[in-house]
């Protein structure tokens, strides 16, 4: 999706406050639209513009209720990621219309925003939060905490692009529009203003070139193929 769609898609988005409820009630209870479970007590998942009301009717009749919300007037969905052949672990946070290739690895706590893609064998550490559109290809690592930039506005804004073979340390800062070419290394806590060349390494705030990347020890900038098996 490119900027304009993302915003013309969040524009006309139908925002929704998506709620899950659980109760007792002396009677029986109807709740259209809705996806209701029920057997000696009742669950129901739906829209709290249409549940809200028949709780507020029936509200004598009900023993227990327990109300579950995440979110309020969201324009985008979660992505559903069951058919993603890729490792997402618990509570990552992915939102719809975001790309992610085979055996990517996306850990606790990381954000992906819409418009966003993860190339393969990618891995997103914990808490990492990477920005609408910004496109990561292959066999990166995005260290814990990092934050690559995203843009959804302006729509002529250019995405933060980070090329194959890439890894980004802790806490490091990507700005919006940046380059970062192929087999460059990041250092943890960099703040990146301006484009990395391929094959450099980059430290400091603002993010200067230290070195290059034949002069670091292999095994410290070399993936573990194994963590991205499935």
């Amino acid at each position: 999706m490119n900027t304009q769609q993302i915003i013309d898609y969040i524009h006309h988005a139908e925002k929704k406050t998506p709620v899950k409820v659980y109760l007792s009630s002396n009677i029986p209870l109807s709740f259209p639209n809705c996806k209701v479970f029920s057997s000696t007590d009742t669950v129901v998942f739906g829209e709290w513009k249409d549940i809200q009301p028949i709780l507020q009717q029936h509200a004598d009749d009900i023993s227990q209720i327990e109300i579950e919300s995440t979110c309020r007037n969201s324009a985008i969905p979660l992505q559903q990621c069951l058919n993603l052949h890729a490792r997402i672990e618990p509570h990552a946070i992915i939102r719809e219309h975001v790309t992610i290739h085979e055996e990517a690895v996306v850990m606790m706590g990381a954000v992906i925003n819409i418009g966003a893609e993860i190339g393969k064998r990618t891995m997103i550490d914990m808490n990492a939060v990477i920005g609408g559109r910004a496109q990561i290809k292959n066999d990166c690592h995005i260290g814990a905490g990092a934050i690559i930039a995203g843009v959804i506005e302006p729509a002529s804004a250019t995405p933060t692009i980070i090329e194959h073979h890439v890894l980004v340390g802790a806490n490091a800062v990507i700005l919006e529009g940046v380059h970062i070419g192929e087999h460059a290394v990041v250092a943890a806590g960099a703040v990146v203003t301006k484009d990395v060349l391929p094959y450099s390494v980059v430290a400091g705030n603002p993010a200067k070139i230290m070195k290059q990347t034949q002069d670091v020890k292999q095994e410290k900038i070399t993936n573990v193929q194994s963590l991205r098996k499935l």
